[in-house]
């Protein structure tokens, strides 16, 4: 049984930074890709950054290019998303998911078995 369980969000005003953490349990994380989504209400859920089992293969939305980085611990089993000059356009709710090739930092939400529960991230003016 996955369990993936992130932390860190909270109310931040614009301009700050939040660095939220998944913390994975019940199947091999050092092998597997994983992702951050976000989704606002009344909007889709989509990719914000993923990262492959290793680190060397990234992939970030545009929308955060040079705001965000992603980064992995496979000896805590724990990744990461710093978030830096916030926006209020980054508010809503950050989900991490595990799954998809090992070898490739997926884009697809369809391409992950695993998600936590969110956390919600609130950006203010």
């Amino acid at each position: 049984q996955v369990q993936l369980v992130e932390s860190g969000g909270g109310l931040v005003q614009a301009g700050g930074s939040l660095r939220l953490s998944c913390a994975a349990s019940g199947r091999t994380f050092s092998t597997s890709a994983m992702g951050w989504f976000r989704q606002a209400p009344g909007k889709e859920r989509d990719v914000v950054a993923a990262i492959n089992w290793s680190g060397g293969n990234i992939y970030y939305a545009d929308s955060v290019k040079g705001r965000f980085t992603i980064s992995r611990d496979n000896a805590k089993n724990t990744v990461y998303l710093q978030m830096n000059s916030l926006k209020p356009e980054d508010t809503a709710a950050y989900y991490c998911a595990m799954g998809g090739s090992r070898w490739n930092a997926p884009r697809r939400s369809s391409e992950y078995d695993y998600w936590g529960q969110g956390t919600q991230v609130t950006v203010s003016s």
